[in-house]
């Protein structure tokens, strides 16, 4: 890690004395984020004008501009490396009425902490805040109100580095309308053609014996205890802080009164086939109707919970140089037949920043981020001597205007680990860096 100067020591020790002290004008008029308080003190102790601290503000713009996307469930092992400003984006689809489950563990568990933030992606705007996790309790736990993409960005301290686990599932937002003593299931979904294809249905069918009991799915109250000639008896209950209405339909008994506060789990009738399902098999039609009309209530109460897949690649990798050993693509997602962002040859340098499934999330030597098949990547180890025929600098980065680490003169012997571009990097004695081919 290079040198840091007097003013980035002065300005850690405040920062780690304050740490829970907001301030500054944006703390006047909004809570503010964990990320944000942070990014605050930054600048309440003047390193936003250091290099290193205005780095770390424009990172986390940055990150949006360089998302990757995912497909949940989705979980990741990956690694910071403290003398680096670092963040990372990514971006999923999420649909409306599930509850979006974040969980992230962390090594070392203390003295480490990263800023995990929920945004939905808007269009033509920026991204919108949504919630945070809890820097104590590492989980967040927010119900979707609407079907498009959102944003996990992370974020760790300045000059903190350590490993992390983060974890993305998705579940129901609302407990399962019909009592699990009748063993229910779902049969008719929302959209099925009804009356010859006259209309389409507009809830789904849980099907249970009849007189197992319709219980709340939600705490809220009961609007509307009545009957209809498609329905039969029926029960409206308008959920607690929610801007939709449950529909329980075709009961055999109603108990649930209007005005009455229930809590998830308590009965509000009976499953039976009233209305227009008299004759047919017993069960329980569950809508849910909002402002805009009838919404399909699947996402609100599918139980079929799924775990994202094991991570079988080489960890050993992680936070490491890295190369490919054959010709490989480099991928906006952990899916081969997603978009193709570069095609590398073999040899190419990378570094390896979290492992997902059996794909590694990489980095180019010029930052340039996705995803490579585990099966691609190999550690670095020496791939051929070269001897430098003419003085060359040996350089930080491939790049001509890097920094020089050191001159090689005619005649020295170098390993060769990989290359980038038209640079080889190589190690000379105990120090490695990039030269240029000749």
């Amino acid at each position: 890690m290079r040198k840091l100067t007097w003013a980035i020591y002065a300005g850690l020790i405040f920062l780690a004395c304050g740490c829970s002290r907001t301030s500054g004008p944006m703390a006047l008029f909004k809570k503010m984020s964990p990320h944000d308080q942070y990014a605050q003190r930054l600048k309440d102790a003047g390193l936003d004008r250091t290099a290193m601290g205005a780095a770390w503000i424009q990172k986390a713009s940055s990150a949006f501009t360089n998302v990757l996307n995912v497909i949940l469930p989705y979980k990741e092992l990956g690694y910071f490396e403290g003398s680096k400003v670092n963040a990372t984006a990514l971006r999923f689809e999420a649909k409306r009425g599930q509850k979006l489950h974040i969980a992230l563990s962390k090594k070392p568990a203390a003295g480490f902490t990263i800023f995990t933030d929920l945004w939905q992606e808007r269009t033509g705007d920026q991204p919108k805040l949504l919630a945070s996790i809890d820097t104590t309790s590492l989980r967040l736990d927010y119900d979707i109100d609407e079907t498009g993409k959102y944003i996990v960005r992370l974020q760790p301290e300045l000059l903190r580095g350590g490993e992390y686990t983060l974890t993305i599932t998705t579940g129901p937002s609302l407990g399962f309308p019909v009592a699990a003593a009748g063993k229910p299931h779902i049969e008719s979904f929302w959209g099925a053609a009804r009356d010859a294809g006259a209309r389409r249905h507009e809830g789904i069918d849980i099907f249970a014996p009849k007189g197992t009991p319709a219980v709340a799915a939600a705490n809220g109250t009961v609007t509307s205890v009545t009957e209809n000639k498609l329905g039969g008896l029926v029960v409206f209950m308008r959920p607690q802080d929610k801007d939709y209405t449950l529909y329980y339909a075709h009961l055999s008994k109603q108990l649930a009164r209007d005005g009455q506060q229930v809590r998830v789990g308590d009965t509000l009738g009976f499953v039976g086939n009233t209305g227009n399902a008299a004759g047919g098999p017993t069960h329980l039609h569950f809508g849910i109707y909002a402002f805009g009309g009838a919404i399909d209530p699947i996402y609100f109460v599918d139980r079929d919970m799924k775990l994202p897949r094991p991570i079988t690649g080489n960890t050993n990798l992680l936070n490491a140089t890295v190369r490919l050993q054959r010709r490989s693509g480099l991928f906006t997602e952990p899916d081969n037949v997603s978009h193709k962002k570069l095609d590398l040859p073999a040899n190419t340098i990378l570094t390896a920043e979290a492992a997902t499934d059996n794909w590694f999330r990489v980095a180019t030597p010029e930052g340039e981020t996705g995803f490579i098949p585990g099966r691609d990547v190999e550690s670095t180890k020496e791939t051929d001597r070269l001897t430098i025929r003419l003085a060359t600098a040996l350089l930080d980065a491939p790049a001509s205007s890097a920094s020089r680490k050191k001159q090689l003169a005619e005649g020295d012997r170098v390993e060769v680990l990989g290359r980038y571009h038209n640079y080889n990097l190589v190690t000379a004695g105990d120090t490695t860096g990039w030269v240029l081919m000749k």
